[in-house]
């Protein structure tokens, strides 16, 4: 039978080991979603999954600091204008 607690017990162990890791990959793929659909939305919950990491690694201060988003993304550049209609050919 599997030993439930045995596993999260193992689990927080591998996270506390590996949290530096975790919350690196965490802050890549939040830069990543954030340029995609707006950092505003993805800092908090980027925010909470490091809580998380440092809650289970047995850091229970969460950090105070924001992460800092990057610089913002220009605007998307206008489509090329299509080029004119050909006459038809006499």
């Amino acid at each position: 039978m599997v030993d439930f607690n045995e596993l999260a017990d193992k689990a927080k162990g591998l996270v506390g080991e590996h949290a530096d890791k975790i919350k690196s990959g965490i802050t890549k793929t939040g830069d990543f979603v954030g340029d995609k659909i707006g950092h505003d939305k993805v800092n908090p919950i980027e925010q909470k999954a490091r809580d998380l990491v440092d809650k289970l690694a047995g850091d229970q201060a969460p950090a105070t600091e924001p992460p800092v988003a990057p610089p913002a993304a220009q605007e998307p550049a206008a489509p090329a204008p299509e080029p004119p209609a050909t006459p038809p050919a006499s």
